[in-house]
Formats: C-alpha cells, sequence, structure tokens
C-alpha cells in the first residue's frame, strides 16, 4: 500500500465566470469543488491506476470534513487526523482567457496536534510499501517535519518519495529521502539561480545524496543520483492544464520505486502519466488515452551528461 502524507491539504473550489474584471462583480456560472493538496492528488491518480493506496494527513472543521467526504466519493481510503483548525480553501476564478487564484493560509498546527500525526504516521508505516510527502507545511509545523518523517519511514525499512519546496525541501533532502522530485524553479530559488544541465546536476548532488527527479515541464524528467544522470522528454507536448503534472509524476515514481523499476523504463512511465495529467481538466485526474499513447511511444531513459571526477561508472538504477 502507498501511503501518501498531504500536510496542508485544501478544498479547491473553482468559480467560472465569462469574464474577470477587477473590482467588479461577477455572476458564477459554475462552481466546483474538490480535494485539494499535493498528496491528494498524487492519491487519487493512484487511485485511477488501481493502486492500493491510502492518504493520511491533517485535517480540520467542517471544510475539513468536506474534504474527507470527497475523498470517500472518489473511493480513496484515508485516515487523516483532526486537528482543531479549519482546513484552508483554496479559490480559482476561471474566465475565458486565463484563471486567477487565491490561497487561503493554513491552519496553524499545535506541537500537541504535530505528536498526534507522528503516533499516527508510525502506525502506517506498518503496511506501507512506500511512503509519499507533497506540499507546503502549515503553520506550527517545524521545517523539519518532513525530515522527521523520512527518518522514521527510514528506520522501519519504507522508501520515501519526497516533493515540497523552499525549506522544507532542504532540510528533507537532508533526511536522504529514497527519491525526490522538485521541479527546475523549485530547485533554481534553492540554488539562487538556475544553472544549465551539467551546473544542475553538481549543484543537486552538493544538496542531496540520494536520487533527485528534476521535473522541467516540456523538457520532461532528469534524474540525477550520484554518479550518473538520466533523461527523457515527451515525444509530444500535451497543451492543457500543468497544474497536476508534477503530482501524477510522483504517483509513478512511487510505483516505480515499490517494483524497482529502473531508471530506463521508470522516467518514461513518469513522463507519460504527468503529460496525460495535463491532458485532463483538473489536478487529480487524467486522460487515460494520452497516458496509454505516450507510455507506448515514449523513447526509453538515456543517460546523459559527464559522470561526475572520480564517480563509479556503474550503472545505478535506484
Amino acid at each position: 500500500m502507498i501511503v501518501t502524507v498531504t500536510l496542508n491539504p485544501a478544498l479547491d473550489l473553482t468559480y467560472a465566470v465569462d469574464t474577470l474584471v477587477p473590482h467588479g462583480t461577477h455572476r458564477v456560472a459554475t462552481v466546483t469543488e474538490r480535494p485539494g493538496g499535493k498528496g491528494l492528488n498524487v492519491a487519487r491518480v493512484l487511485q485511477a491506476l488501481g493502486e492500493p493506496v491510502l492518504a493520511t494527513g491533517l485535517l480540520g472543521g467542517a471544510t475539513g470534513d468536506r474534504v474527507g467526504h470527497l475523498l470517500a466519493d472518489e473511493g480513496v481510503r484515508s485516515s487523516f487526523v483532526r486537528i482543531g483548525g479549519e482546513t484552508r480553501r483554496t479559490v480559482a476564478v476561471v474566465d475565458r482567457a486565463d484563471a486567477t487564484g487565491f490561497w487561503e493560509p493554513g491552519p496553524t498546527v499545535t506541537p500537541g496536534e504535530w505528536s498526534l500525526f507522528v503516533a499516527e504516521f508510525r502506525e502506517l508505516l506498518g503496511p506501507a510499501t512506500v511512503v509519499t510527502l507533497s506540499g507546503s507545511l502549515p503553520p506550527g509545523l517545524p521545517i523539519d517535519a518532513y525530515a522527521t518523517l523520512i527518518a522514521l519511514a527510514t528506520a522501519a525499512g519504507v522508501p520515501t518519495v519526497l516533493d515540497t519546496s523552499g525549506p522544507a525541501l532542504l532540510a528533507g533532502l537532508r533526511a536522504t529521502p529514497s527519491m525526490a522530485k522538485p521541479n527546475i524553479d523549485e530547485l533554481g530559488a534553492l540554488l539562487s539561480r538556475r544553472p544549465g544541465p551539467q551546473g544542475l546536476a553538481d549543484a543537486v548532488r552538493g544538496l542531496a545524496t540520494g536520487p533527485v527527479v528534476v521535473s522541467r515541464g516540456s523538457a520532461g524528467l532528469l534524474a540525477i543520483t550520484a554518479d550518473e544522470v538520466w533523461e527523457c522528454a515527451p515525444p509530444v507536448a500535451v497543451a492543457g492544464n500543468p497544474t497536476g503534472a508534477g503530482d501524477a509524476c510522483v504517483a509513478a515514481l512511487a510505483r516505480g520505486l515499490r517494483d524497482r523499476t529502473p531508471w530506463p523504463a521508470l522516467l518514461p512511465d513518469a513522463v507519460a502519466l504527468a503529460a496525460a495529467a495535463v491532458a485532463a481538466p483538473v489536478a487529480g485526474a487524467f486522460d487515460a488515452e494520452v497516458y496509454r499513447r505516450t507510455r507506448a511511444t515514449a523513447a526509453p531513459a538515456v543517460a546523459a551528461l559527464a559522470m561526475p571526477e572520480g564517480g563509479n561508472r556503474a550503472r545505478t538504477h535506484r
């Protein structure tokens, strides 16, 4: 069972309007709501793939109740820790030209609530085959919250995939997750620059000792290990909504980590699932036909760039 952790989930609301006019009054044509948060998107993709998955994290208030009910309606099993604060909402106002987002801050989590979650997480490690840790940290949690969970999972022999940003990403990388999946902009923010491919590989190796898979939008994925770099790009660009592409990629990586899939096969699968997510209208979903077609036509990942000086040239897929 793959366990997905979402510490700062949300209820995603989308308002459809004809034209968004700043400072104006608008009649909303349709309102849609769905579970939000990167880890919940990962869980929904895995559920759609038919993979055994359980979503966990922190939920509070009536908004948290609604998120839990919507997940259950989609058939996603969950085991959340209840908190006193109200789960946040995100609002996207969509017109014919673009979308404008309004993100509420997350609820403040108390030390006692965090301790309860850590205890729940320990219990869930028993049946877990892989754990994914995704998204931002709500107020009140320590910056090394993900690092704490990675350490617990590692001690239990459970592989981890980390997908976050900023100081939480840096602290998490120091705990040596089995795999990390930042995007190129998140890495650039950590490095205060956006280096070229060889510079990126060298910089990543300075931050992490485990494999790091860098998502680069339409340019595809770059997997950087201690002694190799693997690269895979989609065969054709897919137009649509890129919001959930990274979460679909994490779902594919988690499944591949569980199955010990080698890089030449793992990266094309992750690229295909991410492309299929772009073709879907909302995050947490994917277009099955685009996934099938892209997976069938994507070339195997290839070793790229020079080895680090003095590096071991043996091929290491994990």
